[in-house]
């Protein structure tokens, strides 16, 4: 009869032993891991909490912003506009009450207004 012995039963225990210390450590491991994630997660959804009244504040004096800008322009506008008005009635005027010297005015500066044109043209040539 033949006597058998065990050569492989320490070792069998040894590896057994060095996979539960590795599952254990894996599980150790997924345990950290999903804890940092959800304490990220935490951290991510307070600060979007946080940041949401200060966006919605910017956004409102942006819209304050771009409504004053919009009745300055149209405050301008009828300013510039009345002043226009103004300017050709007391064009009209003038030209009612002087005709011969407003006729004058206008041809002296149509003559003038020709010859840069031309001076203006020559030189490019």
């Amino acid at each position: 009869m033949i006597a058998t012995t065990k050569p492989f039963g320490p070792t069998n225990t040894l590896a057994d032993q060095a996979a539960q210390s590795a599952d254990s450590a894996i599980s150790s491991t997924k345990r950290v891991a999903d804890e940092a994630l959800d304490s990220l997660s935490d951290k991510v959804h307070d600060m979007k909490d946080q940041a949401a009244p200060a966006l919605n504040r910017v956004a409102s004096k942006a819209e304050e912003l771009a409504r004053r800008s919009a009745d300055a322009m149209r405050d301008t506008t009828a300013h510039l506009k009345e002043r226009a008005q103004r300017a050709s009635e007391a064009t009209v005027g003038y030209i009612k009450d002087e005709p011969v010297k407003s006729v004058l005015i206008a041809a002296g500066v149509g003559a003038a207004v020709a010859a840069v044109v031309t001076l203006l043209l020559r030189n490019r040539d």
